[in-house]
């Protein structure tokens, strides 16, 4: 798209200054960069927590719970949400239409990093044993989540890193698990 073309349509702009269709997911667009960018500055739980906590942060977390052959999935399990942002996941389930256009992006962004389209299972539990760590950290109430009850907790610090830091150490464990920065422009 030129400078001189009205943008219109489902379009934002990316941290690589390069514009995102949701309806039409370019995978050049799922750089590193955006996607750390983006994980970095959204805050989990709606920012409803007590202190600031990126998605950056949660999913570099979740990497470290998995095996190895699981970690980069682990990471970029949530990336999508660099682009379409975080929607508490009670509220996604009203939202049909959103969900759709969920899978759409992950499948574009895990074909781009040569994960299966699926999230694999045991990602799926290292995410919900983050979200009852996530939950008992960072909110007062603790009565039981049906989703996690039950689930053995490891025991971790909870960073709550400022953006910039969060950015940092999401692309610090990307390229340990062999991402290459990138932006789109490179």
């Amino acid at each position: 798209m030129g400078t001189n073309t009205t943008i219109r349509g489902p379009i934002i702009l990316t941290a690589d200054g390069e514009y995102f269709d949701f309806t039409a997911p370019d995978p050049r667009h799922f750089t590193l960069n955006a996607i750390a960018q983006g994980l970095s500055n959204t805050c989990r739980f709606a920012g409803q927590c007590k202190t600031f906590y990126s998605v950056a942060e949660h999913s570099v977390h979740v990497s470290h719970l998995v095996s190895p052959e699981f970690a980069l999935h682990a990471l970029l399990h949530d990336a999508a949400e660099a682009f379409i942002g975080d929607i508490p996941t009670p509220l996604k389930r009203l939202l049909p239409d959103f969900k759709e256009i969920e899978l759409n992006v992950e499948a574009a962004l895990f074909k781009e990093y040569g994960l299966p389209e699926t999230i694999p299972d045991e990602v799926k539990h290292a995410d919900r044993v983050m979200l009852e760590v996530e939950r008992r950290v960072l909110f007062d109430r603790h009565d039981p989540w049906e989703e996690t009850e039950g689930l053995p907790l490891p025991k971790m610090t909870l960073f709550r890193f400022s953006p910039v830091e969060a950015r940092n150490w999401f692309i610090n464990r990307a390229k340990t698990l062999g991402v290459r920065w990138t932006h789109w422009y490179e």
